[in-house]
């Protein structure tokens, strides 16, 4: 069977797809996003706590993320609108120095929660870019990636990672 994007009809127009006829699973996605700061933002992050004058800066990345997962339908037109069952972000450092940001989203429905995970993780490094970029302009938002699923036609795991 030759595979074809979903969201085009047979004309090629944008098109959402209908799920109607699917049944509802359990469906979960976790996706990361990786952020590199300069070493002048690190210094200066570790010495005001993980604060600066708009709040702090991780749990803030948390809470936007969160958000952005929920309202994923209102920035990618063509997903459906979904109430997430849960939503969690978790920001780690990795042995690079790298913050590490995992956002897993999970559902009992007939469509998959992979664009609110990644949404989620995107929008969490953005908000750290948004709140570190006084201090430098020198941030990467280096990757953003599905690292699994579970639920659907199929699962996914990314492997070595």
């Amino acid at each position: 069977m030759k595979k074809k994007f979903t969201h085009l009809d047979d004309n090629g127009k944008p098109s959402m797809v209908n799920v109607g006829e699917k049944q509802a699973t359990s469906r979960t996605a976790r996706a990361r996003s990786i952020v590199v700061l300069d070493e002048e933002i690190i210094e200066r992050l570790e010495a005001d706590g993980f604060n600066n004058k708009k709040g702090p800066v991780f749990q803030t990345a948390i809470l936007a993320g969160i958000m952005g997962a929920k309202k994923t339908s209102d920035l990618i037109p063509l997903c459906h609108p979904l109430g997430l069952d849960n939503c969690q972000v978790s920001i780690e450092w990795n042995d690079k120095k790298e913050i590490v940001i995992d956002c897993v989203a999970s559902l009992h429905a007939k469509t998959g929660v992979e664009m609110e995970a990644l949404t989620g993780a995107t929008v969490a490094a953005l908000t750290i870019y948004d709140m570190c970029k006084a201090f430098s302009h020198h941030i990467i938002i280096k990757e953003t990636k599905l690292m699994e699923k579970t639920g659907g036609k199929k699962d996914f795991k990314r492997a070595n990672e």
